[in-house]
């Protein structure tokens, strides 16, 4: 039962080119090794986009534009945010008059009793005693606004925002 060496490697050599494995292992290998190395090299970009942002350099609060927004009808024309202040620049455009009761901006609050005529504008001062913070820190606070329509007697509340830098 001697096999002659010729026969037998052309045996193995038939088998070595029938399996599949054979012929993608050095494929699979560089795909490996690609994968590996991209992969780390997000991993290492994802870890220090997450420490920016922990440590608030990419806080989108200070990219974005100050702004004061009231309900439809109600606008908050101009705003000024003081240490101790806040002053409120407020357009009626609901179509009747309306009578100022009260604003509250985060804390700081007015009383009023000021009668404003659809189409006009009118600046508020609120505060005097509040802290709002220190100079060039950005502020954020909810507003609401109490306010009486002088045709029916129905008393309403109007809610806002505002996002601003303490001047």
């Amino acid at each position: 039962m001697n096999i002659p060496i010729l026969f037998r490697s052309k045996k193995v050599r038939c088998l070595r080119e029938r399996s599949p494995f054979r012929a993608n292992s050095r494929s699979a290998q560089a795909a490996m090794e690609f994968l590996m190395t991209y992969g780390w090299a997000i991993l290492v970009v994802l870890a220090a986009i997450a420490a920016l942002a922990y440590f608030g350099v990419l806080s989108p609060e200070k990219f974005l534009p100050e702004k004061c927004i009231l309900q439809p009808g109600i606008a908050c024309v101009s705003h000024k945010v003081e240490t101790s202040q806040v002053t409120l620049v407020i357009s009626n455009g609901l179509g009747r008059t309306i009578i100022i009761n009260s604003i509250d901006v985060g804390g700081c609050s007015g009383t009023f009793d000021e009668t404003m005529i659809s189409g006009t504008d009118h600046t508020f001062v609120i505060g005097g005693a509040c802290s709002n913070g220190a100079q060039k820190e950005k502020f954020k606070a909810d507003i609401e606004m109490a306010y009486t329509e002088k045709d029916t007697n129905l008393t309403k509340t109007s809610f806002g925002n505002i996002n601003s830098k303490i001047e």
